[in-house]
């Protein structure tokens, strides 16, 4: 019997749905998952590990935004504000559901706090061909991140994946 959804996991519930596809295939080109549909792990529907939770909304937010933006394929979107959005949509989640410590998880929050998430996404996530606003604190961010973060690597974990709805790849 599955446990009824929190409040947090309800709303992510609905979204889910919307993105739900009937085809779970999953192409691969060059290293990058392809597809035009995202489908969510099904573990992400019966599992309420906040830090999963938290994961799961950042791959929700991250993949409609993928989508908003659109394109040949949406998979293989990458900007900014899309990651941006999501990254705060993970701290949000987390801010909210969070039972116990975890490392990254607190440590992002931390930057978020700190009011210098935006400087986070570009400084640690960039990619080429990213529209990123002038008016970053980028210095402001480097002191602070030389005595807060040390050796800080990045995270991202995508709780689902890209797959084609409609048709096989060519």
């Amino acid at each position: 019997m599955m446990s009824k959804p929190s409040r947090g996991r309800s709303h992510w519930l609905a979204i889910t749905l919307a993105l739900a596809g009937c085809n779970p295939s999953i192409y691969v080109r060059d290293g990058v998952t392809n597809g035009d549909t995202f489908y969510l792990a099904p573990r992400a529907l019966t599992d309420d590990d906040p830090v999963l939770q938290s994961w799961v909304a950042y791959s929700l937010i991250r993949s409609t935004c993928q989508l908003d933006v659109g394109g040949e394929n949406p998979a293989r979107v990458n900007t900014y504000d899309c990651e941006l959005k999501a990254r705060q949509h993970l701290v949000d989640a987390w801010k909210e559901n969070r039972e116990n410590e975890e490392p990254y998880l607190d440590t992002l929050l931390a930057v978020s706090d700190a009011g210098f998430l935006d400087e986070y996404v570009a400084s640690y996530l960039a990619r080429d061909g990213w529209q990123v606003p002038a008016e970053l604190d980028a210095d402001a961010f480097h002191d602070w991140r030389r005595s807060k973060l040390g050796r800080h690597r990045p995270e991202t974990r995508l709780i689902g994946s890209w797959g084609y709805r409609d048709a096989d790849p060519p």
